[in-house]
């Protein structure tokens, strides 16, 4: 977290712990603030930005998504495999200046940046830790688009669209949830006028509107595990199967093409406390753990809500534990999407 920023929020009542906003005094509150419009420092996130002249072309022959397609005014979703298909991160993805910036967990961020180095050569393209370059703000609620068209004086046409203002870069992710990239020297006066209509929560209120809204995030207890259809990447158009090669590309058209998934990402309630790398279990799957929680937030109601990648039949037609067959009972919710049958 940059420091002069970090001291800023703390000014505003901020709870710090290893650069991620915990909570502004009353964590129970920023729960409730969640059915309204909310804005949240993004500090818990890592920064890679490419740049150079072959940056495109480099990051196409390593993304599940369609890198060429990012125009300077877009975004996307996209990730980074393995050779066997697993996902070793994912993204949003966006423009800003002449970098391409790839926002993901910071506990992963070194990892990823390491692997996609290895592979640069001699290619045109520098990779760095921009994490600490900009502030990044999400915004989302209601009065969202307001509070960021008057901090930052403007905002994108639509979702998945960007907006180059003066004060840094606007990413519209939903029609009511934004995430800015701002320079540092003008973060506090964005700030304060976004104060103005959404209520300041820390990082796991962020992850709660994130989880609920079917957004994976890949941290380091969940590298590896999972093909990029298990969290329902390409249903949020993280993967374009039409682009050619990248690392794990066979085997994520083969989990594409041939049989059906039997693992899928659901959203759950479960009246404990859960964790991303958590296991689950079922009834019929004979003492073996059934699925893997994604990531976990507390809910405004108490207990966590979580992503979980399960097995389909085993969601569909048993009773689901949270650390053993005789552990908390997790409830199924309804995604904001639907599921290719």
């Amino acid at each position: 977290m940059i420091e002069i920023w970090k001291d800023f929020l703390q000014t505003q009542g901020a709870q710090i712990d290893n650069d991620t906003v915990l909570n502004y005094g009353d964590a129970a509150a920023e729960r409730l603030a969640a059915s309204g419009t909310i804005v949240a420092d993004l500090s818990q996130l890592g920064v890679i930005a490419f740049h150079g002249e072959e940056t495109a072309a480099f990051l196409q022959g390593q993304l599940t998504n369609d890198v060429r397609a990012l125009h300077g005014d877009s975004a996307q979703w996209n990730g980074y495999c393995n050779p066997k298909g697993r996902l070793l991160g994912n993204f949003l993805m966006w423009r800003q200046g002449g970098d391409y910036c790839l926002q993901l967990a910071a506990d992963v961020q070194s990892s990823v940046q390491k692997r996609l180095s290895m592979f640069i050569m001699r290619a045109k393209v520098q990779a760095r830790d921009a994490s600490g370059e900009t502030v990044r703000l999400g915004v989302t609620g209601k009065q969202a688009a307001a509070a960021v068209a008057a901090a930052m004086g403007g905002i994108p046409e639509a979702r998945m669209r960007t907006a180059t203002v003066e004060t840094g870069q606007v990413i519209q992710v939903a029609d009511d949830t934004f995430v800015l990239s701002i320079a540092p020297e003008r973060a506090a006066d964005v700030w304060v006028l976004l104060r103005g209509l959404a209520t300041p929560v820390g990082a796991p209120v962020w992850d709660w509107v994130r989880l609920n809204t079917g957004i994976p995030l890949i941290v380091s207890a969940t590298q590896e595990q999972f093909v990029p259809q298990m969290v329902n990447l390409e249903v949020i158009g993280g993967v374009n199967f039409q682009k050619g090669c990248y690392p794990g590309q066979e085997i994520v058209a083969r989990s594409q093409y041939l049989g059906k998934l039997k693992r899928r990402m659901f959203l759950a309630h479960v009246d404990a406390e859960a964790a991303p790398g958590d296991s689950l279990f079922s009834a019929d799957f004979d003492g073996q753990a059934t699925g893997t929680v994604v990531n976990a937030a507390p809910a405004p109601e108490g207990g966590f809500d979580v992503l979980a990648v399960l097995l389909v039949e085993s969601a569909h037609t048993q009773t689901l534990h949270l650390h053993a067959l005789t552990g908390p009972v997790l409830h199924l919710k309804p995604l904001p999407y639907a599921l290719p049958e």
